[in-house]
């Protein structure tokens, strides 16, 4: 497959095998059984990898269907308003405050405004750039909209979970305790530590519509959850 081919269309449940052995792309299963190819890309250690999502890439069907079936995961949350991760976050979360009937969202940003305020951030890195490190904001302005109400924080995929403990430590900063958080992708398990680090509970608050599992490399070059 081409790089431009991922993430464009949705299979029938029992398309693909997800318990085999993959070259490269693993099928992910959604919550309606339908499967998603995605692009399987190495480790830094060369013997493992990790099934990969950019929802910005992919086509509007299937950002509907993932915006969809997550905004059903978290309507038992009964959520007044979502707040989304930059970047990719961004575009599951507007989606996702529009399936459930909300007229808009609330972004966080990594693009410092003037009128933001340095006591409004926290350092934030990711798995797909761990050599940068940014500085997570949130807009003051946007305030109002989450005080005392039922929050959800909206990140495209969770991995090793850094950058949805930025996000949470963010709005611990600004008063807010979100009652979930959710996410297309569940990536690995990784993230489970650093969450329920943050606070024992937080890991029960995680909604994904799918996971994907830590992939080891066999020696055909092929790859095994």
């Amino acid at each position: 497959m081409q790089p431009h081919d991922f993430w464009q269309e949705l299979h029938p449940a029992g398309t693909y095998d997800s318990r085999g052995s993959h070259l490269d792309f693993y099928p992910a299963t959604l919550s309606d059984a339908r499967q998603l190819r995605l692009p399987i890309r190495p480790l830094a250690d060369g013997e493992h990898a990790l099934a990969s999502l950019i929802v910005n890439q992919a086509s509007f069907a299937v950002q509907d269907a993932l915006a969809a079936q997550l905004a059903e995961k978290l309507a038992p949350f009964k959520p007044d308003v979502i707040v989304g991760m930059p970047t990719l976050g961004l575009t599951l979360a507007s989606a996702v405050a529009r399936a459930m009937g909300h007229d808009r969202y609330v972004p966080l940003g990594t693009s410092k405004k003037f009128w933001y305020r340095a006591d409004l951030s926290v350092p934030m890195s990711s798995i797909t750039t761990p050599d940068q490190t940014k500085r997570l904001y949130i807009d003051p302005r946007m305030l109002p909209l989450l005080e005392n109400r039922r929050v959800v924080l909206v990140d495209d995929v969770i991995s090793s979970g850094t950058s949805i403990v930025a996000g949470l430590s963010l709005l611990a900063v600004a008063g807010i305790e979100p009652v979930a958080v959710g996410a297309a992708m569940l990536q690995s398990r990784r993230w489970l530590e650093p969450l329920a680090a943050l606070g024992e509970h937080w890991p029960d608050t995680i909604v994904g519509v799918f996971s994907t599992p830590l992939l080891s490399k066999l020696p055909d070059g092929r790859w095994r959850a």
